[in-house]
């Protein structure tokens, strides 16, 4: 029995389908098919029930699963950790890392590693879906907040914060003397905002008051949510990683800084999996770029 064409099998019988086995893992869905059609022929039994809506396994199916999915993730591990040794990192590396957080860092970043490393295989998915990057197949996930998750382990690699901006010819709202209230701004939002959701803002002098957004615009990305804030719409919320540049140059002024939790992005990988050479490196690149910028 040829033991890549067992990992297929498994593959497909782990992710639940043949289609959600090719997305996880970069490979043609006719490739998975041929091969779990050629052990079929080899066994001699069906493993796979085809035709359904959803995948179902054989009885047979079941009972290969069940007997060699442990055997080989055994396997991968013992590659895995002969690989963790190797001087020279080689290999596939698929990372997910959030839209801003990869047009602005990590394309550059990731076109540093290629040239420095070519013997790796990098794959960087933008994307503001939170992933499971066992059951997807990443190696390494970028994300912003994370929720503790005991199957993830990494490290801290930047903070970030919110800033409300807006063109520089737009003026601040000011708010009466002696008035508590939340003062209205014509405002470009991110989609998934909540409608009414106020602005808590604590200006460079820390003096601290509410903005009441007053949607002219609304935007399913932040990074037009940005073009629209240049070109004059209105003011916006976003991260300073995104923003930092155009303030610097005078193409946008910071009327102030969300006053909320610090934003903390981290890089995490698989808890059950040893640290391959080729992540670890990335994640030094990484880190000493983020420390660079």
């Amino acid at each position: 029995m040829d033991l890549a064409t067992l990992a297929d099998f498994n593959l497909v019988a782990t992710h639940g389908g043949f289609g959600r086995a090719a997305r996880a893992v970069g490979r043609p869905k006719a490739t998975l098919s041929r091969k779990v059609a050629e052990l079929e022929q080899g066994l001699g039994v069906r493993l796979i029930e085809r035709g359904g809506r959803s995948l179902r396994l054989t009885e047979e199916g079941r009972t290969l699963h069940e007997r060699s999915a442990g055997l080989m993730a055994e396997l991968a591990e013992a590659g895995e950790a002969v690989a963790s040794r190797a001087p020279i990192p080689r290999g596939r590396l698929r990372i997910s890392a959030p839209i801003v957080f990869a047009h602005v860092l990590l394309a550059r970043i990731g076109a540093g590693f290629a040239l420095a490393y070519p013997q790796v295989e990098l794959e960087i998915i933008a994307q503001d879906r939170v992933i499971d990057p066992v059951e997807e197949g990443y190696d390494l996930v970028i994300r912003i907040n994370p929720s503790p998750d005991d199957r993830l382990v990494g490290r801290r690699i930047l903070g970030d914060e919110r800033l409300i901006v807006a063109a520089p010819g737009v003026v601040p709202p000011r708010a009466l003397p002696g008035s508590d209230a939340a003062v209205p701004v014509a405002a470009v939002m991110f989609a998934t905002t909540p409608p009414g959701t106020p602005w808590r803002m604590r200006d460079k002098e820390g003096v601290q008051s509410t903005l009441l957004p007053q949607t002219i615009l609304k935007l399913s990305s932040l990074m037009m949510v940005r073009e629209a804030v240049l070109a004059g719409v209105g003011a916006a919320l976003l991260p300073r990683l995104l923003v930092a540049g155009d303030i610097a140059a005078g193409r946008l002024a910071c009327w102030g800084s969300e006053d909320a939790a610090p934003v903390e992005i981290w890089a995490l990988y698989s808890s059950r999996r040893l640290l391959s050479a080729k992540v670890r490196v990335f994640l030094d690149v990484l880190i000493e770029a983020v420390a660079e910028r």
